[in-house]
């Protein structure tokens, strides 16, 4: 039986994604969650529905990563009622070749054992540079 605490929770999904456990990682979602990514990056928006944060948020994420080296570490947790906050390192090698070394955290609220929502919080510089270095990330113009 899965726990529906919710610290047991986001961990057990951590877990499964550093595991590659998907059929885990699906389980640990409500159907109509929803996850923020912040910033201006292709991958930035609410994604919405546990089908479209896992086959196209996450899952759009592994073209970007050299086969067989994505590593996560989750660093740490602290629940406070239905909400947890993470916080993970997530190291791979591109598919450009950079080194993607980020730390990251997330909160999460989780209702009956689902995880119903997440606000992720990242260095979305260093996902622009390493993950894709082709996005016009609108830098201001230099001031002479």
């Amino acid at each position: 039986m899965t726990s529906t605490d919710p610290r047991a929770v986001v961990i057990r999904y951590v877990e499964a994604v550093r595991d590659g456990a998907l059929d885990v990682v699906r389980d640990s979602f409500a159907a109509d969650a929803t996850w923020h990514y912040p910033g201006d990056l292709p991958i930035s928006k609410v994604w919405h529905g546990r089908d479209e944060i896992i086959d196209e948020f996450l899952g759009g994420m592994g073209p970007l990563l050299a086969p067989g080296t994505m590593e996560i570490e989750l660093v740490g947790t602290i629940a406070e009622g239905d909400r947890v906050m993470a916080e993970w390192t997530s190291r791979a090698k591109t598919v450009h070749g950079a080194a993607y070394d980020n730390r990251c955290a997330g909160v999460y609220t989780v209702r009956d054992g689902k995880i119903t929502s997440v606000v992720e919080y990242t260095d979305t510089r260093h996902v622009a540079a390493t993950l894709f270095p082709d996005h016009d990330d609108h830098r201001p113009a230099e001031t002479e």
